[in-house]
């Protein structure tokens, strides 16, 4: 029970990673917030928990666009009001995108930035407001990526978000942590969830390849063996959420079978 009565915010809770993170946490005896956008994945996810056992009363499932500033405070507002405030932040939600340099448009930049960059940016100095004037100090972590750490020709806009997540992962974990709250991340290599099928497709298209082949490739290629599965991220995100992690400040965990070493 290491995170016993805390609150914990999971934006993109409600599948993937995200979900495998809270219900993680709710066995370490969290409360929850399921923050997605998809309100149908919400009622599954907190179905889900309810039937393993976790009280309706110790979950809040909200829809939320990221992109949405109002959205952002009123989620924070009904965490605040539901559970007194909020302990933890998983800065989860994201989507991803490919094209060629040559064509990569405006749209698809300014939607992979508005979420990957500026929803998880607002969404944190949101949460961190709370934490501030509540007084108790908090955790936040943000989902990197291994695509981060190095650039991809077909993924340079994914790769700028991810690298962007990581540089404010810094930059906010040295400002905040003067208020007791500690900002790190997790960079997860590549992960089999759904979104894996339609990276897949797209590189199928881009590269020529038959369907499946670029997942089954990524997988072998992995040190491990495999690729990630989202429960491989359930105890790193309870590490850096509980204070067995009291002394990791700004650090962004590689979490990916060893496909990068830092």
């Amino acid at each position: 029970m290491k995170l016993k009565d805390k609150t914990a915010v999971i934006t993109g809770g409600a599948r993937g990673i995200g979900l495998a993170i809270a219900r993680a946490y709710a066995e370490e005896g969290a409360r929850l917030v399921i923050a997605d956008i998809d309100q149908g994945a919400i009622d599954e996810a907190l179905a889900t928990l309810k039937g393993e056992g976790h009280g309706n009363e110790r979950l809040l499932g909200v829809r939320l666009d990221v992109c949405d500033r109002a959205a952002i405070d009123d989620m924070v507002q009904r965490a605040v009001e539901q559970f007194g405030g909020i302990d933890i932040l998983v800065n989860n939600a994201a989507l991803f995108d490919m094209a060629p340099v040559l064509e990569v448009t405006e749209a698809s930049y300014d939607k992979q930035f508005g979420v990957n960059v500026k929803g998880l940016f607002f969404t944190l100095q949101a949460v961190a407001k709370a934490m501030v004037e509540r007084g108790r100090g908090g955790q936040i972590i943000n989902m990197a990526s291994q695509a981060g750490r190095r650039g991809e020709a077909l993924v340079s806009m994914y790769c700028a978000t991810k690298a962007a997540v990581i540089s404010l992962t810094q930059s906010c974990a040295l400002d905040l942590i003067r208020h007791g709250i500690r900002v790190n991340a997790i960079a997860p290599g590549v992960v089999d969830t759904p979104m894996w099928e339609e990276v897949d497709a797209l590189f199928a298209r881009y590269e020529g390849r038959p369907l499946g082949e670029k997942k089954r490739l990524v997988g072998e290629a992995v040190p491990y063996g495999r690729m990630g599965r989202p429960a491989d991220y359930a105890g790193p995100a309870v590490f850096l959420a509980s204070d067995d992690s009291e002394y990791v400040v700004a650090q962004t965990l590689n979490v990916d079978g060893g496909n990068w070493m830092s």
